[in-house]
Order: structure tokens, then C-alpha cells, then sequence
């Protein structure tokens, strides 16, 4: 954990300077901690388990640096190191006890995919349970192999650049399947093809991406969806509580029993924590801090759905969404609402990434009480590698401290494009230059994830025409708005390969129901992708240091 804990973070803060996103590192860690945990026989699964659980956590937390980025960027004061990480931490922990809380309705319950954490699972029982390493292990590594070569020559060959190729999206793919795929594809493309249109009524100007706008829509099509199914899952216990019946205890296996009143006293304590250093120590305004406390209850749900679904946590979509709602309740100050954001963006991660690593334990049968913990460790050792990385790269790369929303074209630094700080920043600036068509489209998104969610509620389709590309899951639709098309076609196109292959190759008897070759392949190739990306940032720390 000493060693995958720091190589996962300065991982996610050097991509996120990088690109502007960032390997979770659930993939990568549970490859290598089942490496050590595999003389432990089928048990060390759950070692492994912990061990990736803590270096995602510091992943998580460490990508966070592009935060202090962005207070450069608009010429803010920076707090004391100190106290920059005693709010990283209470934010950190509450948004880990918001996602244990949401994680009975989207792991247990609804029974969400989360790609990356199905991949881990894989990994595990395939490297630490003999019976299944005989039938998994020539795909883990030929997949393993295939995405490390890809994402290595994805960073020398102009032409896997231009075609926007990732090994691990094309993973994804093979782990979700064609329907999941197939709908991104198709969300992506309505969005391209509607691009003029934005240009047209304003919503664009000439020449900018289709998802500058196309992700509040999408953003909006997962809150309305998310609405029909919090409806249904709220009525349910509505039904249960009324005939008076309590889950049935046999029901519930002892590794995932969690005590609710002392995780509902974990997520208050750490709210109120929250709420002490952001208006004590940072000075901020209780009002747009309470306010992003409350947004978080959402979003934690919006955007673990759609990890379960697509693996894509759009976390900067969550930031600037609460700035555009905060803006319309008067905030005009860009420091509070980027420190406001601030818990948005900290808490929809670190607790997405709890889900994941839930979802994961939930099919190893890993004791949730232990992971939680694990969990804990990792928020905290990165909370403290966020501001240290920040101030590192910064001292070794000062382009990275050059403000590029006021750049031209031709000034852009090539290699340091740190896109999700620009979206930070340009949202930021825009409190003072009102946006209202940005609220229109959120709200023409929850419209349209209302209606499709309703009509598939109704029809149950199962046709895969109908399932995928007449009437998509606005969980998977959404996909292709907060993506380039390119990235939505590498999807789709992992999702039907798989779906052929296996159309074509019969189930191994002997691998579980969740298990199957393509999803070990696929698996492979997001780890073997997440190695590259490792061994990229580690040259390039390197480079900065030496």
C-alpha cells in the first residue's frame, strides 16, 4: 500500500495536469496487490481487495490537485498547505460515508455493472483461486499485453492520437457489452449531428466541441432518469414499511452488514467538519457550503449510476453544475465557488470510487466494514499528496501556473492541455457573465431522461434494436455527450466485439455467471492501459525532478 498509494496518485495528478482526467488506478492495484496476496490462496482476494482499495483512495484524492491549479490560474490567494489539506480530508471523509450510504441501492440493489470494479473482481478470483487461474489466466495477460502496448504507443504514434484511440475505453466496452456501447455510440452521435444547431441559437460559437454544451444535457438526462428510479426504489419502502416488514436478516450476509447510525454519525460529524474549516480557516460562506453539502446527496447518486453503468464519473460536470446553480442564487465570488465546488468535486469522486470498490467486495464477498477503513487511509494520505503534488509540478512545470482560458489558439502549451482545470476556471469566470441558456440545458436534459426512462419503464424493452438505439438507457445515451465521438465509437466498438465473441464462444462452465473471456480481455486491457499511464507519469516526475 506504500508503494501503489503514491504511484496511483502522482499517476492521477500528472494526468490530470496532463489531459485533464485521470486512471483510477482500481484496475492496476488489484493486479499487482493480488501479487502479493496470491500465496494466500482463493482467501488473498480480499487482501488484494484492501490493497486496492487504499491506492484508488489516494488516486482519488490526489488528482484533486488541479484545484490549487485553478487558484492559481485566477490569481487567488493560496491558504496555508495546512489548512488546504484539513479541508481536503473533511470533504474526503464525508463524501466516503455518503457513498457507503448510497451503496445498498446502487450495488445491492440495482445491481449496476461498474466496469472497472467488475474488472478488479476478475483480476482477483482469477489470480488467487487456482481452479479459475487454468481459464482466465491466457486472456487476463493477452489483454494485459495488448493494453499496455496500446497505451505506450498511444503516447509516440500521431496517428493513435488523432483517432483518439484508448485501450481502456475499448476495455470498458468489452466489459458493458453492446447494449451499453451501442446507446454511448448513439448519444454521441446525436450529439455531434446536432452541433450546427447549438451554433445556430447561440448555445456554441463556430468551431467550439459539441460537449462544451451537450454535457449539461447529458448531465440533466442522468438527474431525470435517476428520478424514475429513486421514485420506484422510494415507493418500494414506502410499500415495505406499511405491511410492516423489515428486511429479512438471513437475507443480509454478515461481510456486508455496516452499522447505520454510526455511518450516519460518520456523515454529519464530517459535514459539520466541513463546514468548520471552509468558513473557520478558508473564510468562506456557510450559505454556498451548506448548499454544496446538500448537492452532494445528489450527485453522489447521479454520478454513481453513471459509473455502474458506462465507468465514467463525470466528477467537473458535478463542479460546474453547482456553480451554475449557485450563480443563480447570487453568488458572484469565484473563490467561494471554488471552494465550494471544491465538495462537490472531491466528495462525487471519492464516493463513486467507493461504490466501485463496493461493487467489487460485493462480488468477492469482502467484509464492507474493513474496505471502508482501507478507504479512510487512502482519503488521508491523499489529502496531503494533493497539495504536495500540486506545488511540485508547478515548481518543476511553471506553464502549468499560465492561465490558459486568456491563451490563444497557438499558445496553448501542447503537453500540459490540464483540460479539467480550464473547465473549472471558464465556469468560474463566468459568474460575473450570466449564462442562463446553460440552465435551459440541464433543464431540457431532465426532460429527456424523464421521458425516456418513463417510456422504458412502461415498454421493459428487450429487442436489441429497441434497447440500445430506438429507446436507450439515458444512463448509457448520456455517455456520448460528456465524451469527442471518437471516444463513444471506441466504447461501442469494445461492446459489439464482445457481444460477437460471445455469440460465437460458448460460457466456460467453470468461470462464474459475472465472469466470462471477453470481460477477463477487457479487464486486461484497462489494466494494461493503466500501467502505461503509470509508467508515463512516473517518466515524467522523473523528468521534472532530474
Amino acid at each position: 500500500m506504500l508503494v501503489l498509494g503514491p504511484l496511483a496518485g502522482v499517476t492521477a495528478a500528472y494526468m490530470n495536469f496532463s489531459l485533464g482526467f485521470f486512471v483510477g488506478g482500481q484496475v492496476l492495484a488489484g493486479l499487482l496487490g493480488s501479487a502479493v496476496t496470491a500465496g494466500y490462496g482463493a482467501d488473498g482476494k480480499h487482501g488484494a481487495n484492501y490493497i486496492q482499495t487504499a491506492a484508488a483512495s489516494v488516486a482519488s484524492m490526489s488528482g484533486m490537485a488541479v484545484l490549487v491549479q485553478a487558484m492559481v490560474w485566477m490569481g487567488l490567494p493560496q491558504p496555508p498547505a495546512w489548512q488546504l489539506v484539513a479541508y481536503f480530508v473533511c470533504v474526503g471523509m464525508f463524501g466516503v460515508g455518503v457513498g457507503m450510504l448510497y451503496t445498498p441501492v446502487l450495488v445491492d440493489r440495482l445491481r449496476l455493472a461498474f466496469p472497472s470494479g467488475l474488472a478488479v473482481a476478475n483480476i482477483l478470483r482469477a489470480l488467487t483461486d487456482t481452479r479459475l487461474l487454468r481459464h482466465s489466466v491466457r486472456q487476463l495477460g493477452s489483454g494485459g499485453a495488448a493494453g499496455l502496448v496500446a497505451g505506450l504507443a498511444g503516447s509516440r504514434l500521431a496517428w493513435l492520437a488523432a483517432i483518439e484511440f484508448s485501450a481502456s475505453t475499448f476495455g470498458a466496452g468489452m466489459v458493458v457489452g453492446a447494449r451499453i456501447g451501442v446507446a454511448a455510440v448513439m448519444g454521441g452521435v446525436i450529439s455531434w449531428a446536432l452541433q450546427p444547431f447549438f451554433v445556430a441559437i447561440g448555445w456554441l460559437q463556430p468551431g467550439d466541441p459539441f460537449r462544451k454544451i451537450t454535457f449539461l444535457i447529458a448531465l440533466g438526462a442522468i438527474l431525470g432518469a435517476a428520478i424514475v428510479d429513486l421514485a420506484l426504489i422510494f415507493r418500494r419502502a414506502f410499500q415495505d414499511a406499511r405491511r410492516a416488514r423489515a428486511p429479512q436478516p438471513q437475507d443480509d450476509a454478515q461481510w456486508r452488514q455496516v452499522d447505520r447510525g454510526r455511518l450516519w454519525l460518520w456523515v454529519i460529524a464530517w459535514a459539520a467538519a466541513t463546514l468548520a474549516t471552509g468558513h473557520l480557516l478558508l473564510h468562506q460562506p456557510l450559505f454556498f457550503l451548506a448548499l454544496a453539502i446538500a448537492l452532494v446527496f445528489l450527485f453522489a447518486l447521479v454520478n454513481g449510476i453513471s459509473v455502474g453503468v458506462s465507468d465514467s464519473n463525470p466528477i467537473s460536470s458535478a463542479f460546474v453544475v453547482s456553480v451554475v446553480l449557485m450563480a443563480l442564487l447570487g453568488l458572484a465570488d469565484a473563490g467561494a465557488g471554488l471552494m465550494a465546488g471544491a465538495i462537490l468535486l472531491v466528495s462525487t469522486s471519492v464516493a463513486c470510487d467507493m461504490q466501485q470498490d463496493r461493487s467489487t467486495g460485493w462480488r468477492l464477498g469482502t467484509p464492507r466494514r474493513l474496505q471502508f477503513r482501507y478507504q479512510v487511509l487512502g482519503i488521508l494520505v491523499g489529502a496531503v499528496l494533493a497539495v504536495v503534488f500540486a506545488r511540485l509540478f508547478m515548481a518543476a512545470y511553471p506553464v502549468l501556473m499560465q492561465d490558459q482560458t486568456v491563451m490563444k489558439a497557438g499558445q496553448q502549451p501542447a503537453e500540459w492541455s490540464s483540460a479539467m482545470t480550464y473547465k473549472f476556471v471558464g465556469v468560474l469566470r463566468s459568474l460575473t457573465d450570466d449564462k442562463p441558456y446553460q440552465r435551459t440545458a440541464i433543464g431540457v436534459g431532465i426532460a429527456i431522461g424523464l421521458a425516456i426512462e418513463l417510456l422504458r419503464k412502461v415498454l421493459r424493452p428487450r429487442n436489441f434494436v429497441l434497447d440500445a438505439i430506438v429507446l436507450p438507457s439515458p444512463y448509457a445515451l448520456s455517455f456520448g455527450g460528456f465524451v469527442n465521438l471518437p471516444t463513444s465509437l471506441w466504447l461501442g466498438a469494445g461492446g459489439v466485439v464482445a457481444s460477437l465473441i460471445g455469440l460465437r464462444a460458448p460460457k466456460e462452465r467453470e468461470l462464474p455467471d459475472d465472469m466470462s473471456g471477453t470481460s477477463l480481455f477487457g479487464g486486461g486491457l484497462i489494466a494494461g492501459d493503466a500501467i502505461a499511464a503509470l509508467a508515463i507519469g512516473a517518466a515524467g516526475l522523473l523528468a521534472a525532478v532530474f
